[in-house]
């Protein structure tokens, strides 16, 4: 009779109820760690973000539990659409943790301007090396009356006379006045001489003739 009492005491009932309220707590204890133990090495798969904008690239990553970082703006490709992802680094199809940073780098709007160099007075043959590998393109080569045979005098940008430090847009045509190695002065001089010739030619033609 004594032990029924005992149980159905209030300080057993007490002791009960708090026994049942920690193992409770414990439980719930458990299956968190449980949880975060079982996701702690889980890995989710990178997106191929290429060619995306970045409202979409924000909706992609959101599904996956994935942050995005935008690090620079690369060398304009036509090929990809304006101020889309270029490059991205984990690549796709890596395996990272959740709430990884995943690095973009942005196709800008356009090529980027390049400063013109001092080409003028070099030959053509120095100049055309150096404008293809800074990105512009060689366009038409007229020639001028100069004694410095394959030298240029000049740049041009539709029809434009560039300068030193002029800057253009990467890929930009460029049209080029080179020296034909023929001296304007001398052959003015020889024509002049020429005319005299004939000249005095002709005076002694009428000496002769009586006149």
């Amino acid at each position: 009779m004594g032990l029924i009492k005992f149980i159905f005491s209030k300080a057993f009932l007490m002791q009960l109820l708090l026994a049942l309220i920690v193992l409770v707590i414990l439980g719930f204890a458990f299956m968190f760690w449980l949880s975060s133990s079982t996701n702690h090495d889980e890995r989710i798969a990178v997106p191929d973000l290429s060619k995306m904008s970045l409202s979409l690239v924000k909706q992609e990553l959101d599904n996956a539990n994935l942050n995005y970082i935008v690090i620079d703006s690369s060398n304009y490709n036509p090929d990809y659409p304006t101020y889309s992802v270029i490059e991205q680094n984990p690549a796709a199809g890596k395996f990272v943790k959740e709430n990884r940073k995943i690095y973009l780098v942005l196709n800008p709007s356009g090529y980027r301007e390049i400063a013109i160099p001092a080409l003028v007075g070099r030959t053509q043959r120095q100049v055309e090396p150096t404008l293809l590998a800074l990105g512009f393109k060689v366009g038409r080569i007229d020639l001028r009356d100069h004694i410095s045979e394959d030298e240029v005098l000049e740049l041009r940008h539709n029809g434009t006379t560039l300068k030193e430090g002029d800057r253009l847009r990467k890929m930009s045509v460029i049209d080029l006045v080179v020296g034909n190695g023929k001296d304007n002065y001398y052959n003015n001089a020889t024509e002049d001489s020429v005319d005299i010739d004939d000249s005095i030619n002709e005076d002694e033609e009428l000496e002769d003739a009586g006149f």
